[in-house]
């Protein structure tokens, strides 16, 4: 069984392969996802890694928490299984002024 890993503080310079590069001395990484904004395209400042053997990514989170990455100290911890309903943080039963 993988696991799914958050990695925030990233520096707007880290690339999806520098994250894949980083992970992957310890262990097979499945995906590397930096997160960006949908109408610049430029980084949010975080990511998500997916590891197809969940040892491994306990082990690259032990090792790479509050570590340097491109000149950032970076957050690295266990994903949390995103919550389904709402978000977005707008009362849906408001009409939007726009």
């Amino acid at each position: 069984m993988g696991i799914n890993i958050y990695v925030g503080n990233l520096s707007y310079n880290s690339t999806e392969d520098s994250l894949r590069e980083a992970f992957g001395a310890y262990g097979t990484v499945e995906r590397a996802k930096i997160i960006t904004d949908q109408f610049t395209g430029r980084s949010k400042g975080f990511g998500f890694i997916e590891m197809s053997d969940r040892e491994e990514g306990l082990n690259a989170i032990r090792e790479l928490d509050a570590k340097e990455l491109d000149g950032r100290t970076i957050k690295v911890n266990e994903a949390k299984p995103r919550q389904s309903g709402g978000g977005g943080g707008r009362d849906s039963n408001r009409r939007s002024r726009w």
